[in-house]
């Protein structure tokens, strides 16, 4: 019987897809998983990708974006696994973070779904982790910049503790009470399908929960562009979510809608795209021991200072970027480092085991890059 389907939809995140499922290898090693991609017409080879590395994965190919709700229930159509994990593409995860997850739901009742702490590329927490449910007025605010009552933020980021919402990045959720709720949604196309699927589950009697002992990376991003086309697509997701659970009058959506068209206008005007790259002669550390990965770096970024390492304590703030080879070092133990607050001002980068790129992102305003070397 098979313990676990991962559900993972992707689009256009090749190299974030190949770490991710490598990370997701390594943390289902001791159950019984199965693995299905679900490709929304992606043109950056990531379909081959799956084939040549991963030819055990599952993978639906569809010839259009269907969306991330629809892609997701195609996935769950052909699962066998009595438990399912929702994961995006660009996350990361740790050895141990399927086992902690399952020695949490197995001493539970009644429980919903399940999702854990998220941080992005250089350590800091998501706030999207844990989130209250969005009232109208919780709503306009965040639409207006103030997202303080959006998210949960009575809840500590490190606590384990029942929530409301969770975020589709990581969602487990038993097989059957997927079935019960009829899934994902899918008059939603971008956002507001984890929010409503996790309003549905609290309405059901179920509780969700928040496990902030357990870290992923998650490389989400959003540039200028993106943040303008996330409140036109965040503003259609809340009026799909008011038409379907509250009584929402006309009068309130034309007072919203103006306000969203303003911020657009502003946006537009006055954001700029906050992308840190490497630059070229910066000084860099590469954690691990394999000398012709080093030298490829070297070749590559030209830095002033370099320094090949295994020892962990000697990564500090001479060094502009730290390389941590997972061939090496652990994916628990780049996380946790990650983590550390000495390191908050270097850029991290990973380079997954058995590949010829790095991957790393130095806020939670971009996406970041994944070079080959």
């Amino acid at each position: 019987m098979i313990q676990l389907s991962i559900i993972i939809v992707n689009y256009n995140v090749c190299f974030f897809l190949e770490q991710c499922l490598l990370s997701v290898q390594a943390a289902s090693k001791n159950f019984t998983t199965e693995i299905i991609v679900i490709d929304n017409n992606s043109s950056d080879g990531s379909c081959q990708m799956i084939k040549e590395r991963f030819p055990k994965v599952s993978l639906i190919e569809n010839s259009l974006n269907v969306g991330f709700a629809k892609a997701n229930n195609q996935g769950v159509s052909i699962a066998n696994g009595e438990y399912l994990l929702i994961l995006n593409p660009d996350t990361y995860l740790a050895e141990d973070t399927i086992k902690n997850v399952f020695d949490f739901v197995s001493n539970k009742k009644d429980v919903g779904a399940i999702g854990v702490k998220l941080i992005d590329g250089i350590g800091n927490f998501l706030p999207e982790s844990k989130r209250n449910i969005p009232t109208v007025k919780v709503a306009a605010l965040k639409i207006a910049g103030n997202s303080k009552s959006y998210y949960a933020n009575h809840i500590d980021e490190n606590e384990i503790s029942e929530v409301d919402i969770l975020t589709g990045a990581f969602l487990l959720i038993k097989r059957r009470v997927y079935e019960v709720v009829g899934g994902f949604d899918e008059d939603y196309f971008m956002y507001g399908e984890d929010i409503d699927f996790s309003y549905k589950l609290l309405r059901h009697g179920l509780q969700n929960y928040y496990l902030g002992n357990t870290s992923i990376i998650h490389y989400k991003g959003e540039s200028t562009v993106k943040d303008i086309s996330y409140l036109k697509h965040f503003y259609g997701a809340m009026r799909v979510f008011y038409n379907k659970h509250f009584r929402v009058n006309l009068f309130y959506y034309i007072i919203l809608y103006a306000g969203v068209k303003m911020l657009i206008l502003f946006k537009s005007i006055f954001s700029s795209i906050d992308i840190k790259e490497i630059k070229k002669g910066g000084n860099i550390i590469y954690v691990g021991k394999d000398k012709e990965i080093y030298k490829k770096l070297v070749l590559q970024i030209k830095p002033t200072i370099s320094k090949i390492t295994d020892q962990i304590e000697d990564i500090n703030g001479d060094y502009e970027t730290v390389f941590f080879d997972n061939t090496f070092i652990s994916n628990k133990e780049i996380i946790k480092l990650i983590q550390e607050v000495q390191l908050k001002n270097i850029s991290k980068r990973i380079i997954p085991r058995n590949t010829n790129f790095y991957i790393g992102s130095d806020s939670s305003t971009n996406r970041g890059e994944a070079i080959q070397f």
